[in-house]
């Protein structure tokens, strides 16, 4: 017999990225008197890696619990980039309704449609939260009209066209439900998602049904793997059977060693949970997102959508520069094997697989910024090894046509600047489909672009609108093939000899083009030290000294003027490097250089691809 658990409310806030999703949960988590008065609490409290933090992004799905007049409001913060998709997805299985964050200024965007699209689709009741009320340019009434227009377009039900809109200021901690009254605390938000979110229901009576939703991982006892518990009650020391709606033939039967709650931002050990709670599960080695654990007599799997499949990829290489092995404390590919397969326990939309050579890896993911994040993880933990450019990963249909996965890119520029970016943006195969003023002097341009059209191009982007634009994309689907694109119109600048970069070589070498390195600096042959003001690669000699003579001595190098160098992120880097390039990634630097280091084979490889 089913039956409704009043003391709980399970809610996930989704956004858009940067509207401001975990500060409103830090506020929430204030406000119910977690903290203790005196007690100095972190910014976005919620946001525990370091990426995350340093980018202000949010990666992995968090849960936390907040109590309020004595119900338990369970609330999972979840990412907001469209390449953690994968998290979103799935975190909305463990929960009964939903809070869409918008900003009010900026309105609906690519990732608040795909979120929304998610929560729709899974008949989620919405709380619409529109933050940032207290921005000077913030347009409130204009947002709902564009977030009941998006409601519309998804097909929303009448129910849901009948949400609730609160306005909030999460980073003064305030809401309200009328912008006519001002308020001074969250009251209007807690009231809402206790009389809007509904409260779980499920069969106490019924055998146990726990959907895993997230794996979380620790080192010191392993996977834990998230969900809520539908049907029954869970217990330590109970026996359950592990099933899969995918995987038909898994049956595993597993022994529950312990168990916890969310209360506040700690796990908390319980010895059961009844169903509604959300848990935490571990001792359990075999465990995976979308698992089901079953009463051994009942063992009936909840239906899981399939995660996403990844639409970029990238090699992951032993590092066999000249300078390997320098600065890294992991270099073998028995390290890197490891530790990108530890990666899996976690990341479910990423994918490794083996190559024909054990020095190589295949790497895939759902973005750029997916793949960079790792790789700025890896880096930090003391690994050194190479990487490729990101290449998007083709399918064919049914008539052996070739497929390539499509973006949907939403640009927010200042009108001077449109020319520029459209222009651009058709030469990498986009196609603009609506282009509509937003605010005096801004303008939103749609795009449909094959997703390798988008790889290189955001700090071209940055450039172009000096710093002023806004892109965002979100994937859809599969399209056509759209024929060659030419990623990078300049050259590289390679050093053709080992040694230490000097003041004389480089001062020459800068009327060239750009440089990325300065005097000092270790090089080899090979080795990208800059980018070629011409269509094609110039070698060049930085090590070179000046030949003193009886009356010109070395100081004379003082003189010399150099450019500063351009030095570049991961993320740039990721981009600038060409398709027979390769990163170089060590705990302490970054190097681009030519996959075949010698100039003779090079040539030779290059005229092959030519014939």
């Amino acid at each position: 017999m089913k039956q409704t658990r009043n003391d709980i409310r399970n809610v996930a806030i989704i956004a858009h990225v940067d509207h401001g999703k975990t500060t409103l949960v830090d506020e929430l988590l204030k406000q119910s008197g977690v903290f203790r008065a005196n007690q100095e609490v972190a910014e976005r409290v919620m946001d525990s890696g370091d990426i995350e933090r340093e980018r202000g992004i949010t990666i992995l799905s968090k849960n936390t619990a907040v109590t309020y007049k004595g119900t338990k409001i369970n609330i999972v913060d979840t990412p907001g980039h469209a390449d953690f998709g994968g998290e979103v997805e799935r975190v909305l299985k463990m929960v009964d309704g939903v809070i869409l964050v918008v900003d009010a200024f900026e309105g609906v965007m690519p990732q608040t449609r795909f979120v929304l699209k998610k929560a729709l689709e899974l008949h989620h009741p919405v709380i619409v939260c529109i933050n940032k009320i207290d921005r000077p340019e913030a347009r409130p009434e204009e947002i709902i009209d564009e977030v009941l227009e998006l409601f519309i377009d998804l097909d929303a039900n009448e129910k849901q066209l009948d949400c609730p809109f609160v306005f909030a200021s999460a980073k003064e901690g305030t809401a309200t439900l009328d912008l006519e009254n001002e308020n001074d605390n969250m009251i209007p938000l807690f009231e809402t998602i206790l009389n809007y979110i509904p409260a779980p229901v499920g069969d106490p009576d019924a055998g146990t049904q726990v959907l895993i939703s997230t794996i979380d991982y620790n080192e010191y006892v392993g996977r834990i793997g998230v969900g809520k518990v539908d049907n029954g009650s869970v217990s330590v020391g109970q026996d359950v059977v592990i099933v899969n709606h995918h995987d038909p033939d898994k049956q595993l039967r597993v022994k529950i060693s312990k168990l916890y709650e969310f209360d506040a931002l700690n796990k908390v050990e319980v010895k059961q949970a009844r169903f509604g709670s959300i848990v935490a599960i571990s001792g359990i080695a075999d465990i995976h997102i979308g698992d089901t654990l079953c009463d051994p007599e009942r063992p009936k799997p909840i239906p899981f959508q399939k995660i996403s499949e990844p639409t970029i990829a990238m090699q992951f290489i032993v590092n066999d520069s000249p300078l390997a092995g320098q600065e890294g404390k992991y270099v073998t590919s028995r390290h890197l094997r490891d530790r990108l397969l530890r990666e899996l326990n976690t990341d479910v939309s990423l994918r490794v697989e083996e190559t024909d050579s054990t020095e190589r890896f295949k790497v895939s993911g759902r973005g750029e910024l997916h793949l960079s994040v790792l790789i700025e993880n890896m880096r930090r933990e003391g690994y050194e090894f190479a990487v490729s450019k990101a290449e998007v990963l083709y399918r064919t249909d049914e008539n052996g046509k070739k497929l390539e996965p499509m973006e949907l890119v939403y640009v927010d520029i200042p009108e001077e600047f449109s020319g520029t970016v459209i222009e651009k943006l058709s030469s990498r195969k986009g196609e603009l489909l609506n282009m509509k003023p937003i605010s005096s002097g801004y303008s939103r341009l749609e795009f449909s672009i094959p997703a390798r059209g988008l790889i290189g191009y955001r700090g071209e982007f940055l450039t172009d609108t000096r710093g002023n634009g806004v892109m965002n994309s979100v994937f859809n689907g599969y399209g056509p093939y759209k024929g060659e694109i030419q990623y990078r119109k300049q050259g590289s600048l390679i050093a053709f000899e080992a040694g230490e970069a000097i003041t004389y070589g480089l001062y020459n070498a800068q009327e060239r083009g750009t440089l990325f390195i300065s005097p000092g600096e270790k090089v080899y042959a090979g080795m990208i030290v800059g980018q070629s003001g011409r269509g094609e690669d110039i070698e060049l000699n930085v090590c070179k000294t000046k030949h003193l003579t009886n009356t010109r001595s070395s100081s004379a190098d003082e003189a010399l003027h150099l450019t500063p160098p351009k030095i570049l992120s991961l993320e740039q880097a990721l981009e600038f490097i060409d398709t027979d390039e390769l990163l170089e990634i060590t705990p302490k630097s970054l190097r681009i250089r030519k996959k075949i280091l010698d100039p003779t084979q090079r040539k030779r490889a290059a005229m092959k691809k030519q014939a």
